[in-house]
């Protein structure tokens, strides 16, 4: 649904560009100010897509732990690479859908470690471990992680601790977040 909105944001964009330069051309018959009117649009248009982007980065980087459990499940993704990036990994993001078992792949130090991000109200079961245990064996990651807004089951932890993945809760995540404030 998103991806359909985006497609036609951008074709009325597209569309209104060629009709400012079509009505350029047909009050001045100059084909170069048509051509500038067209590309200064354009240009005009990637600027302030890019400025709302770094709005949308900045709001997102100053979350709190409140902020962060009203996320949606992408925006907590894109939460946690502006927070791993501040904290000098490299950060990939994966696929949305069809991830393998893991959100992001961080690499830092010659090491690759994938992540798998649960903003959740409940308690993280077992079934996040699993997945993050087979995305590490598919990313070929020195390690995984599991980090979420909330707590985990006792056999989420338990099934973690055999596995050697790194288990981030809440209390975790805030130490992070206040981290980065103090920073």
């Amino acid at each position: 649904m998103a991806r359909k909105k985006k497609d036609q944001f951008a074709s009325a964009v597209v569309g209104l560009l060629f009709a400012g330069a079509g009505y350029t051309y047909l009050k001045t018959f100059s084909f170069e100010t048509a051509a500038v009117v067209f590309f200064g649009g354009f240009v005009f248009v990637l600027l302030a897509l890019f400025a709302v982007s770094l709005v949308r980065e900045r709001k997102l980087n100053a979350s709190g732990i409140r902020q962060v459990d009203e996320m949606s499940g992408k925006q907590f993704e894109d939460f946690l690479r502006l927070r791993y990036q501040a904290r000098g990994y490299r950060v990939r993001q994966t696929p949305y859908r069809n991830d393998f078992g893991a959100d992001l792949i961080l690499e830092r130090d010659g090491r690759r470690i994938v992540v798998q991000a649960k903003r959740w109200k409940k308690n993280v079961g077992i079934q996040a471990v699993q997945e993050i245990v087979a995305a590490r064996q598919h990313y070929k990651a020195d390690a995984a992680w599991v980090v979420t807004n909330s707590q985990y089951t006792k056999a989420a932890k338990e099934l973690a601790g055999s596995n050697e993945v790194r288990l981030v809760d809440r209390t975790q995540l805030i130490h992070i977040l206040l981290e980065k404030k103090a920073g």
